[in-house]
């Protein structure tokens, strides 16, 4: 068991003749002040061998895994291609239009005979089917679709898109539009369009986090460590995705998140880690690992507890059966664990090689402050003296901006997620245009081939459908394939409903696949687990903040008033981005929801960060209650010393996630917002207000542990 730190600090030669009792992770610390160049020999090893995959990942990453894997319509998907020469809702599209010329006149006749060839070359094509009058040639014959069969997985085909799309483009003129549209199409420029956005939005953030770091840090040397763990987790965690693509597919949003990530964990570990010595130095200037120990023992314990919660929240996705979702979680993870390993290991040994040069170049408030802030602990002081008015005054708010969360609407992204000039959306367009709205959403029906006659007919009879292509028997001759076109538009939520009438209504073994069918599947598996993630990340979360705070009744309010700040996150986004509130402002075209994958992911990375913030003021607020036994001293005290970290940690934050609100494509909008407003919500309102308020008028009953429960639980202290 530790020892606790007197205050005031003892003089240099008490403190030097009285040695300090470290836990575990203090003695880690110690070990790489006191061995650096073991810890940084490793460290470039680690990093200069993951490195030299680094640069290879964005091109091995895949660009589709957007399905329910154990859904109806990917066994649609599968069959068509075994039975159907891959036509199925991976395989490229192309549209063909012109205002002069129809499709048996000589010129379009060339054009569709070079966009053929095009897609032939290609080995990841297994055949191209010409248009076919009535069915893929419109009634003016001015627009024609080329379809081409997938040979290759979903992936591998949104590569084929990738590869594919200009060649096709280019091969129109001013009397012949041609663009690639389809599944496989819309994943390609919707993948290029959020890269390019989150380039965009990294150029701006990078000056505004280092701008904000060297406030907060008081000077360059120390703003520079947040950095260091930030690209060292990152390079890391690149060359970790890479080699990872070699075992299963891992979605190229993987990369983005977790640059994301490894930014906002590396400044906010930094940050607590970085201040926290600072004060140790002040009580032990001649015995540097010594600091770096103690603030191991307290900060490094927090940054612990705070990581293993960060992973615990990303791992619950893993419950949600989509490739996109669990490598994305997944990626995120890796960089989590990067940061972390650095966080411990490598942060330590570089504190203990700059020792009172933490300071350099820094102006001089930074050299002198307190660890205690004098403005937060008179903020506790008088949350203190006036609970009430400001605990209320902040749940109002919270719960005011919380309510059209009770009418939010979610969907799979519509064509509006890319931009206009995309060869996708033309082409989509074209297709629209002159088939009708549900063209591109065909569905693809497979029926055993008994019950053809029958699936068409009641194909035809549902007032879904607007029209069903003739039958195609499949190679084997057991099965056909019947398309079926939607009377509206693919995101348009009567699809759904249309889809789930079909699979009841018609003849026993038939099934219901194609794109539109496959982003319906995953709407449903997004919504049947969100529930179940939701639980399992705050089950979770209580009993990790009931082992590091031993207090039921603390670990239970930083639990729910998370669920506060992400409530009012998501409905500032219903106001936004489903009623479109500022969308000329932020520049873009509201699709009428919120999509789908947005409360089960957003709700596990606000949860993941929130409780940094959790981590740090009620550790801090426990190591108080454990020095003093004085609540007030708890809530003030907690306030005083991390109320700076987490000011400056969400102000970075806030920066970082906002510039994405001002990226191209929607769904980075969406990211930027709903993060941005939940951090800002969450450290103003909850960490620096609400949370304080509640130990104020809980007391001393916050910080009690019945006798049956402290005998279970490990003895967890936040002090050496």
């Amino acid at each position: 068991m530790s020892t606790t730190v007197p205050r005031p600090p003892a003089p240099v030669s008490q403190a030097a003749a009285t040695p300090h009792h470290h836990g575990p992770i203090g003695r880690l610390g110690r070990w790489a002040a006191t061995h650096r160049r073991a810890v940084f020999a490793v460290w470039a090893v680690l990093v200069i061998g993951l490195g030299v995959f680094a640069p290879k990942v964005e091109h091995a990453l895949s660009g589709a895994g957007w399905q329910d894997s154990g859904s109806e319509s990917v066994q649609v998907r599968d069959l068509v291609q075994q039975e159907f020469g891959g036509l199925n809702s991976t395989g490229l599209m192309v549209a063909l239009h012109s205002t002069t010329d129809t499709a048996t006149s000589p010129a379009f006749a060339q054009r569709i005979a070079a966009v053929t060839r095009v897609l032939q070359e290609d080995d990841r094509v297994s055949q191209v089917v010409g248009p076919q009058p009535g069915v893929t040639i419109s009634q003016d014959g001015r627009t024609a679709i080329v379809m081409a069969g997938a040979a290759a997985d979903a992936n591998d085909m949104v590569r084929a898109a990738d590869d594919l799309k200009e060649p096709v483009r280019a091969l129109g003129d001013d009397r012949i539009e041609i663009a690639m549209t389809g599944a496989s199409g819309l994943w390609s420029d919707f993948n290029e369009a959020n890269r390019a956005a989150m380039m965009k939005s990294e150029l701006y953030s990078w000056p505004v986090t280092l701008s904000i770091l060297v406030l907060a840090f008081g000077g360059l040397a120390a703003a520079g460590l947040p950095l260091l763990l930030t690209i060292l987790g990152l390079v890391a965690s690149a060359g970790s995705l890479y080699l990872g693509t070699h075992v299963f597919d891992i979605s190229i949003w993987a990369m983005n998140f977790a640059l994301m990530f490894a930014l906002a964990l590396g400044i906010d570990y930094a940050l607590f880690v970085v201040m926290r010595f600072r004060a140790a130095l002040r009580e032990t200037p001649d015995d540097v690992p010594d600091a770096v120990a103690a603030t191991m023992d307290t900060a490094g314990k927090a940054v612990l507890f705070s990581g293993i919660t960060v992973l615990i929240s990303l791992s619950a996705v893993m419950l949600v059966d989509s490739p996109a979702f669990r490598s994305m979680a997944g990626g995120i993870m890796v960089s989590v664990i990067f940061v972390l390993a650095a966080s411990l290991t490598l942060l330590p040994a570089v504190l203990g090689r700059k020792g009172h040069r933490i300071n350099a170049r820094a102006v001089p408030w930074a050299k002198t402050s307190e660890p205690r802030s004098a403005r937060f602990a008179a903020w506790g002081e008088r949350l203190w003296a006036r609970p009430w008015l400001a605990g209320l005054a902040a749940l109002g708010v919270l719960l005011a901006l919380a309510v059209p969360v009770l009418h939010l609407d979610t969907g799979m992204p519509s064509i509006k997620v890319v931009p206009q000039e995309d060869s996708s959306r033309v082409g989509y367009g074209l297709v629209q245009d002159a088939f009708g709205p549900g063209a591109p959403g065909t569905l693809q029906v497979v029926v055993p081939t008994a019950e053809a006659d029958a699936a068409r007919t009641a194909l035809q009879a549902d007032g879904g459908i607007a029209q069903v292509a003739p039958a195609q028997p499949g190679r084997s001759g057991d099965v056909v394939l019947l398309q079926a076109v939607p009377r509206t538009d693919p995101s348009d939520p009567s699809v759904g409903a249309t889809i789930d009438r079909l699979r009841d209504t018609l003849p026993a073994g038939s099934q219901v696949g194609g794109a539109t069918a496959e982003n319906h599947d995953l709407e449903q598996e997004l919504a049947a687990k969100t529930p179940l993630v939701i639980g399992v990340v705050l089950a979770l979360g209580f009993l990790l903040l009931l082992v590091a705070l031993q207090a039921p009744l603390v670990a239970l309010i930083g639990t729910v008033t998370n669920l506060l700040a992400t409530g009012a996150a998501f409905g500032v986004a219903k106001l936004v981005f489903q009623d479109g509130h500022g969308a000329s402002l932020l520049g873009f075209e509201s699709q009428g929801f919120l999509d789908a994958w947005g409360p089960v992911f957003f709700f596990a990375m606000i949860f993941a960060i929130s409780m940094d913030y959790t981590v740090f003021l009620l550790s801090s607020a426990k190591e108080h209650w454990d020095r003093t036994g004085d609540p007030k001293e708890a809530m003030v005290g907690g306030l005083a010393h991390s109320g700076r970290v987490i000011f400056a940690a969400a102000a970075v934050m806030v920066a970082v996630f906002f510039t994405f609100a001002l990226s191209g494509p929607l769904p980075p909008k969406e990211m930027g917002i709903i993060l941005g407003v939940a951090v800002l919500l969450d450290a103003a309102l909850v960490r620096l207000l609400l949370v304080p308020v509640l130990l104020r008028l809980i007391g001393r009953a916050a910080w009690a542990v019945p006798a049956p429960l402290k005998r279970i639980l490990p003895d967890v202290r936040f002090g050496h």
